[in-house]
């Protein structure tokens, strides 16, 4: 929800401040500002306002944030002190409270006051943009939708980039084909604006069985190395836990191996959350960063029960059918937010993250208030017709933000998938194609022969749809 702050209205004022309580729970809240400055151009600023509820701040971004009684202080970073006349900037903040959650009244920018015009008309919906932004956005749940720090709703709309999930267990690398800067920039071609990249847990631990050259440092720094890359191509990077670590040998085993060399059906509180904690380490400075937290739950096919199920993916522990302890999504969302990292998160549901039905019963609590449902489908799902989405999808994405994280077909074309995207497209949502690799598109869905962006008949239908949507 937006606060505004309305103050005197008349002549421009000095600089203009829009403070917004973004999202809030029991005993916290998140709240932004947005700071305008309406005089001459400064080289550096300092924002200063008085929470009088009672409210004490605990982290910040975007800013240097720090409270001395009740008064909070944003300064800016070394990257956004220059201010020019009639620039803005934002920055966020999470802060506890108690009770109601007074907004501030009066604030001020360098020591002068600043006033506040009436509320702030949201900012252009801007759904799908294209490579060539320069640094792809901060990434926020409000509501139903994502929106970038201006307000303004995004979707995630591009590719998978498989093969970190595999190639390092296997011996034989760390990526499956190029992931230089011309090959990223092929997938912006496309005006793809997100890219998915699926990671190996023993791989970024850098667990005894994995060979060095591709374990631990090595393995991160490449992981950073195409963040980084993504980002400079203006797409959001959305960094993925696909293969983990835990014997399953039960009903739809993917395969026999303790490691981490297939798709379990659930993450190991072993290694897991540890795997988490350092992602979130790696990128909580950089809340254009998605956060996914793992490939395809599917613990409804060891439990007897479908209450089973979701108790297990949300609580892990001792879960019926599987041998190793369950690290729940509860215990992976807690992992992140230990580390004060804010960025937003994914979690699909049960049945390779197909299922949503529960999803809201059993949402883990996020204290950021940065959490969204993800899913997946492919024309051999069981939730591949429309009937089954307005009964199970609509009511999650009427409530939160909703991302398809892979959408596909085996049939090496696209009418599928067309189906899927219409559907999605009507109701303003998130959808990425699986998968950008060389694979043959009759064995399963890949969207390229070459990574210089060559289509495969599969492919065609996902990049003229993103071209036409983007421009």
């Amino acid at each position: 929800m937006t606060v505004p702050v309305v103050t005197a209205s008349g002549a421009t004022p000095a600089c203009s401040v829009e403070y917004s309580v973004t999202s809030q729970w029991d005993s916290g809240f998140q709240g932004s500002v947005r700071i305008t400055n309406n005089t001459a151009a400064m080289s550096s600023w300092s924002l200063s306002f008085d929470f009088t509820g009672g409210q004490e701040l605990t982290q910040g971004w975007n800013a240097k944030w720090s409270q001395s009684g009740t008064t909070v202080t944003a300064a800016n970073e070394s990257y956004n002190g220059s201010l020019a006349t009639g620039a803005s900037v934002s920055a966020g903040f999470i802060a506890s409270r108690s009770g109601s959650n007074a907004v501030p009244t009066s604030f001020k920018l360098n020591g002068t006051v600043c006033n506040t015009d009436t509320e702030p008309t949201p900012g252009p919906t801007d759904p799908s943009p294209g490579p060539g932004d320069g640094t792809p956005p901060a990434l926020r749940v409000s509501g139903n939708k994502l929106v970038d720090a201006a307000g303004a709703t995004r979707r995630l709309l591009g590719v998978n980039r498989s093969g970190g999930e595999f190639m390092c267990v296997q011996g034989r690398g760390i990526f499956d084909g190029p992931v230089d800067d011309a090959s990223v920039k092929a997938i912006a071609d496309w005006k793809a604006n997100a890219v998915r990249i699926p990671l190996n847990e023993e791989c970024w631990l850098g667990l005894s069985n994995i060979n060095p050259a591709y374990a631990g440092t090595n393995y991160i720094n490449a992981v950073k190395d195409l963040v980084a890359k993504v980002k400079a191509h203006g797409m959001t990077p959305v960094v993925e836990l696909h293969w983990t670590y835990g014997q399953y040998t039960g009903n739809s085993a993917g395969c026999s191996d303790v490691h981490a060399g297939c798709q379990k059906p659930m993450p190991d509180m072993q290694y897991t959350p540890s795997f988490w904690a350092s992602v979130a380490n790696t990128f909580k400075g950089d809340r254009a960063v998605v956060f996914d937290l793992f490939n395809e739950p599917y613990p409804d096919r060891a439990t007897s029960t479908t209450t089973q199920a979701w108790q297990c993916w949300r609580d892990g522990g001792s879960c019926p059918g599987i041998g190793y302890e369950v690290a729940g999504m509860q215990d992976l969302v807690d992992s992140v937010r230990g580390t004060g990292a804010t960025n937003l998160i994914l979690a699909g549901g049960i049945a390779y993250s197909n299922d949503l039905s529960q999803w809201l019963t059993y949402k883990p609590s996020d204290p950021a208030g940065n959490l969204a449902a993800a899913w997946h489908v492919y024309n051999f799902n069981t939730c591949s017709t429309a009937s089954c989405w307005n009964s199970t999808l609509a009511p999650v994405a009427a409530q939160v933000p909703l991302v398809a994280g892979e959408i596909g077909e085996n049939t090496c074309s696209h009418g599928f998938i067309d189906q899927v995207m219409k559907w999605f497209d009507d109701r303003g949502l998130s959808y990425l194609g699986w998968t950008w690799n060389t694979w043959d598109c009759s064995s399963g869905p890949s969207l390229i022969s070459g990574y210089d962006g060559t289509p495969t008949a599969f492919g065609t239908g996902l990049r003229d749809h993103l071209r036409a949507l983007n421009g």
